[in-house]
């Protein structure tokens, strides 16, 4: 990291969602940097708090949630903005591309009309002429006609409906982009055209990405640097290369061991997997929460707190098995 204040420092971030029973810890002091123009990916199985970490980012999640700790954007904590500071930041420091395009599209509104209104709340006294040619821009900027402006979400298959949340996202030239499993639902062949087109702005544009998703080699191929979550908190982190091709951390292991290798003919033969799900955040198990799914686990495990050690040159990994802790495994 240089010395310079990051665009994004995420400090000691707790999220508590209210619950009749109990309240659930969904994240659970996470911490990270993004630089300007970096783009960082954060991975896990459904349920570890990836997007909940994403949405208190915005501060989009439900009322009665409870968020603690610090998200400096440009060192201005935006947990402590007032509404209408918050507003003026929302689309045009920061914004999303949210999972599930037909739940985030209003279904009786033209898109162009959903982008535009993007527009015309952050850019007032922008006169209709104007918007209409801004989306149309916006639009073929993501790989669609101008003309599908006047269509409905109905009337645009997954791709497209994607390609429109990735156009609204950028109407207001945001710094920092956040895509919250972009590619959920698509056909293989339509994710690479959506990672692709991701990829292509970042690079043009010099944003910085927060890029979610469950598939570790998908944000190895895009991503700078990982994070991979379980339990609500980060379990390792590091370059992407180094973070795929050696996890120090037994669940980076396993998610990596997931996907197939083209030509690996030892997956093809017995496929890699990983028993079990995540704990509930409720009732998580003493000392390291992944130990009771872990192949690597021992006695010490199941007794003794892990934290984020240091664990390689930029790496870091809580687990008493990885290089660097202070843990006698």
């Amino acid at each position: 990291m240089s010395g310079q204040v990051p665009l994004l420092s995420v400090r000691d971030l707790h999220v508590t969602y209210a619950a009749a029973e109990r309240p659930v810890p969904a994240v659970r002091g996470v911490d990270i940097e993004l630089e300007v123009g970096e783009t960082l990916g954060l991975a896990g199985e459904s349920g570890c708090g990836k997007s909940s970490l994403a949405g208190a980012l915005l501060r989009l999640l439900p009322g009665g949630t409870e968020v603690t700790g610090e998200v400096l954007l440009d060192g201005e904590d935006v947990l402590t903005m007032k509404p209408g500071r918050l507003r003026a930041v929302r689309w045009t420091d920061l914004a999303i591309v949210f999972q599930g395009a037909l739940h985030t599209l209003n279904p009786v509104q033209r898109v162009g009309d959903q982008i535009g209104e993007a527009i015309r709340l952050h850019s007032k006294g922008t006169s209709h002429a104007k918007v209409r040619e801004r989306v149309g821009e916006l639009l073929e900027l993501v790989g669609l006609p101008a003309r599908r402006a006047r269509d409905y979400p109905h009337q645009l298959s997954g791709g497209q409906r994607q390609r429109v949340l990735i156009g609204l996202a950028l109407a207001c030239e945001p710094r920092l982009l956040i895509a919250d499993e972009p590619t959920t639902a698509l056909d293989v062949m339509v994710q690479a055209q959506v990672l692709r087109l991701l990829e292509d702005l970042q690079e043009r544009f010099g944003l910085a990405t927060i890029f979610i998703t469950h598939d570790l080699s998908t944000l190895a191929s895009v991503c700078r640097r990982l994070a991979v979550m379980y339990a609500g908190r980060i379990v390792e982190q590091g370059p992407s290369h180094d973070v795929f091709a050696a996890p120090t951390h037994p669940y980076t292991r396993a998610l990596a061991g997931a996907f197939p290798v083209i030509g690996d003919q030892a997956f093809r033969m017995a496929p890699a997997g990983l028993p079990g799900d995540p704990p509930d955040p409720r009732h998580l198990p003493e000392g390291c929460p992944f130990h009771p799914r872990c192949p690597a686990a021992v006695e010490t495990c199941s007794s003794v707190p892990v934290e984020l050690w240091p664990a390689g040159p930029g790496r870091a990994a809580a687990c008493i098995h990885a290089p660097g802790s202070p843990v006698p495994a």
